[in-house]
């Protein structure tokens, strides 16, 4: 993906909000708490009821990724089969994914 790509899915993630894709992106990195009302947990709920998980896989790594994908994130899906699909996948991660330390 190239950083056209990136910037441009950033914008859409806060396509009702006037906050800049460089904002967005730090909050998803966790090098910043909060963009607008946005926190990094709400970007990434954003991101999984977006986005195809093979685009998300090109914006974050599986460590983040598998940081990021908690139960409490996957309880607040609005679909049921979103919801299923990435419990899955969060199960997943923590099996094939070390942890640190």
């Amino acid at each position: 993906m190239n950083h056209g790509d990136e910037i441009l899915i950033y914008k859409q993630l806060s396509w009702d909000y006037n906050i800049s894709p460089v904002d967005i992106k730090s909050v998803l990195k966790g090098d910043k708490a909060s963009a607008g009302h946005f926190t990094q947990e709400m970007l990434f709920i954003r991101m999984l009821e977006t986005y195809p998980w093979f685009t998300i896989l090109q914006v974050l790594n599986v460590y983040d990724i598998k940081k990021l994908l908690t139960t409490r994130v996957v309880s607040k899906l609005r679909s049921a089969s979103l919801r299923e699909k990435y419990e899955f996948v969060r199960l997943r991660l923590q099996q094939v994914i070390p942890s640190a330390g």
